[in-house]
């Protein structure tokens, strides 16, 4: 790095990727700073330099070495190794630590036989959450958050109707005397160490007569505003709290009870259809392809991170609609990544049953192969993908026709 770099670094200011530290810090102190980095996006530690931005430098005579045995290998853990390098000023010796986001997350502070977990939240670092730390561990692959059980949830809470077409029906299974056995088979119940039977966060969210009741993150949310932007004039604001997968499918989509996404169809319909002659006919079209909404709608529950309280979200304006799913993108996936179709699911659980219910297929391809060139054909506008770390929204635009 060069010093006029490195004074630029300084003069822009601490912020959720550069962390100033002076020399003199605790091994635990300066982990403390790795680990939330390393937790997050990755980042830069300054050593050397004080918060208000002077340049105090370095007084260790080896500080690589006290920071890779002292700091990493005995304080982090799992260790990573970050990118060191020391750039000579006239003030000082200013030492540059490179962290880089963590492959191996969640990455902790170890202090004895405890482990602590810190984030990096704007320019501070903080001891992460217990929701936090769920998502950290479910980033790492380490946790399945769908499979968790559901607080204060019992057996009797899942319409047992919905549960035995889905056995009988979409799985071919004919013996339904054992219900117990055959949901813990499936991680669709779990025994807590207590002894008692809960429902997972998947079944409670696709099976529950009412799964807001013991989770709120459930179901969906549909605004409708006749303007360009969100105000307090909503033409609709409805929460809806019912199973996301329908009961009683006689032929195409139509159901004894509803889905959770044909629903949402039958609420929206007013405010995203119009008439227009065809032929000598008056009939009621769609601004937006009616396969485009469903997929994004079965995209959303699918993927979305069980861990955050945000509802899963559709909300229409006068000239777009927003699909927006709860928490970032998982395993490394990106917009163009998704553009072309690969796979990182975050709910393999969730995914597998709806799969099970043809509302998914195994491909992947719905936003490449449905959503995409749909809206093109019938809009003549691209869906707009937007992904930041709390959540991720596909905006559809109405056809300039319209």
């Amino acid at each position: 790095m060069r010093k006029a770099e490195l004074r630029d670094i300084i003069e822009r200011g601490e912020g959720a990727k550069i962390d100033f530290k002076r020399d003199g810090l605790r091994p635990d102190q300066l982990a403390r700073q790795i680990v939330s980095f390393a937790n997050m996006n990755g980042g830069r530690i300054l050593v050397g330099v004080e918060d208000d931005g002077t340049i105090s430098g370095l007084q260790r005579q080896d500080l690589q070495a006290w920071v890779m045995d002292a700091v990493i290998g005995r304080c982090v853990v799992p260790p990573l190794i970050p990118d060191y390098e020391e750039v000579a000023t006239a003030d000082g010796v200013v030492a540059v630590i490179d962290v880089p986001a963590g492959v191996a997350k969640p990455y902790a502070v170890k202090r004895g036989e405890r482990l602590d977990y810190y984030l990096r939240l704007g320019n501070t670092c903080q001891l992460a959450s217990r929701e936090q730390m769920a998502r950290l561990f479910e980033s790492g692959g380490l946790v399945s958050v769908e499979k968790m059980p559901v607080h204060g949830s019992r057996p009797d809470d899942l319409d047992e109707r919905r549960l035995r077409e889905y056995f009988n029906r979409m799985l071919g299974d004919e013996d339904t005397d054992d219900w117990q056995r055959k949901l813990l088979y499936r991680d669709l119940l779990v025994r807590t160490s207590s002894g008692e039977l809960r429902c997972s966060y998947a079944s409670y969210a696709l099976f529950a007569m009412e799964p807001r009741r013991r989770l709120p993150q459930a179901g969906l949310r549909l605004m409708v505003f006749p303007g360009p932007d969100m105000d307090y004039d909503a033409s609709l604001d409805e929460v809806l709290d019912l199973p996301f997968v329908g009961l009683g499918e006689r032929t195409g989509r139509r159901f004894i009870e509803q889905s959770l996404p044909e629903r949402a169809l039958s609420y929206l319909q007013p405010h995203i259809s119009h008439e227009r002659l065809d032929g000598m006919t008056r009939r009621r079209f769609w601004d937006y392809p009616v396969e485009v909404i469903r997929e994004l709608l079965v995209n959303a529950f699918a993927h979305r991170d069980w861990t955050r309280q945000n509802d899963t979200r559709v909300v229409v304006y006068g000239d777009r609609m927003e699909v927006t799913s709860p928490g970032g993108l998982p395993n490394g996936i990106t917009i163009d990544r998704i553009k072309a179709g690969q796979q990182a699911p975050r709910n393999l659980q969730i995914v597998r049953i709806l799969r099970d219910y043809r509302l998914m297929d195994d491909r992947g391809m719905g936003i490449r192969r449905k959503v995409i060139p749909l809206m093109m054909e019938e809009n003549a506008t691209a869906p707009e993908f937007e992904a930041t770390p709390d959540h991720f929204r596909v905006v559809l635009r109405k056809s300039p026709a319209r």
